[in-house]
This record gives C-alpha cells, sequence and structure tokens, in this order.
C-alpha cells in the first residue's frame, strides 16, 4: 500500500496558511469501489471525457496520489469551488480519499483529445509556451513547473502533457478570471492574467497532443 498526505485542514496553499499533513494509507483496491461514483465523468480507467465546444473532464490516471487528495480536499472546504465536484467531495471521508486517490494514481495514464485539427501556427505558439515560455509578456514556460515533457512535478504540478484541451483550457480561463484559486501562492493566476485568449488555447491544444506517460 502507498503512503500519501492527507490534507486534514484544507486552508488553501494558495493563501499560504499552515496546514497539517497525516500519513494516510490509500488502498487502490478500496478506492476502485469509492471511485464508482466518479466513472459517470472521469470514465471507469480514469480517462476523462473531452466534448468539442462542450464540457471537459479531466484525465485521472496516473497523476499524483497527493496533487488529487489534494483537489478532493479543496473541494470539500470550498477552496476550489465547482457544483458538480463539490457534492461528489463531500460524500468522501478522509479514508475514501486517500483510496481514490491512491486508485487513479495506480491507473496507467491515457492520452487526452482536444488538439486534433490545430493548425501549425497554433501549434508551434503552443510549444513555444509550454517549452520555453513568452519572456516578453513574463510568461514561464510549463515545464519550470510542470517538469520535464510537463510530466508532473510531485503533489504540487500535476502531469498536463495528454490532458484534455478543453479541461487546460477551461481552468486556465478560470486562473485568469480569478474563478480558481487554489494555486501556490497564485503561481498559476499570474501567469494565466498575462495570456491571451489565442495564447491560452494554444498551449491547451499543443499540450493535449503530447504524451501522457513519461517516456
Amino acid at each position: 500500500m502507498k503512503k500519501i498526505p492527507g490534507i486534514l485542514a484544507a486552508l488553501g496553499l494558495a493563501t499560504c496558511s499552515a496546514y497539517v499533513l497525516a500519513e494516510v494509507d490509500g488502498d487502490a483496491e478500496r478506492g476502485a469501489a469509492a471511485a464508482g461514483v466518479c466513472a459517470a465523468c472521469h470514465q471507469a480507467d480514469g480517462s476523462g471525457k473531452n466534448v468539442p465546444g462542450g464540457e471537459s473532464w479531466p484525465r485521472l490516471a496516473g497523476l499524483d496520489a497527493a496533487y488529487i487528495a489534494k483537489q478532493l480536499h479543496d473541494y470539500q472546504s470550498g477552496e476550489r469551488s465547482n457544483a458538480s465536484m463539490m457534492p461528489f467531495a463531500n460524500m468522501l471521508n478522509e479514508q475514501q480519499i486517500a483510496d481514490v486517490a491512491a486508485y487513479y494514481a495506480s491507473l496507467a495514464a491515457t492520452q487526452g483529445s482536444g488538439g486534433e485539427g490545430a493548425d501549425e501556427t497554433t501549434l508551434k505558439r503552443g510549444k513555444q509556451l509550454a517549452e520555453r515560455g513568452d519572456w516578453s509578456s513574463y510568461v514561464v514556460s510549463c515545464k519550470s513547473c510542470h517538469g520535464p515533457g510537463n510530466q508532473g512535478a510531485g503533489e504540487v504540478f500535476p502531469g498536463i502533457a495528454g490532458q484534455h484541451a478543453g479541461y487546460i483550457e477551461t481552468q486556465l480561463q478560470a486562473w485568469k478570471a480569478g474563478a480558481r484559486e487554489n494555486d501556490t501562492q497564485d503561481l498559476m493566476g499570474s501567469i494565466a492574467r498575462r495570456m491571451s485568449d489565442d495564447d491560452i488555447h494554444a498551449v491547451s491544444v499543443w499540450l493535449a497532443r503530447q504524451n501522457s506517460a513519461a517516456n
């Protein structure tokens, strides 16, 4: 069994508040049963869903367990808000959160969608933003925080390579508008506010086309 940190006092890293970490055993087999309520949106294999021009549900398979657990705690505390997610998150107790997080983390990362049909100019700009950033606008590259290949870096920065384009774009727009604020020290918000809508779209579709699994 894999130990992951559970956030008992979900007070929000974005505001630099203190929080308490406890070692909670996350059991993937128990998590598979508890995650039954998640399958309608995130699918049984954790692949999520991308509806062109509509809503997008993120791929959870292969994400860091502690990152998933933090997001569920943030939904419970109201630090992160989503009308669909909050009721389901509030159905889970501390042990179930650890188990669900361990379950999705144990699954093989699936490939996202939404980057199909993007033109070369858009993809070139998306690659620049993801890999090098744009210092003329003080936008750091995605991989500076999300790690080599944007495969993720620990519990704070999730893997975003191969994530659904619609989900990435929705979250960047939420940070830009101030509708999502549960990131560390407003890091994502400060970056998103410097990005145009075209740049947000470009980096989203480019990332969706990248390999979701580490080489």
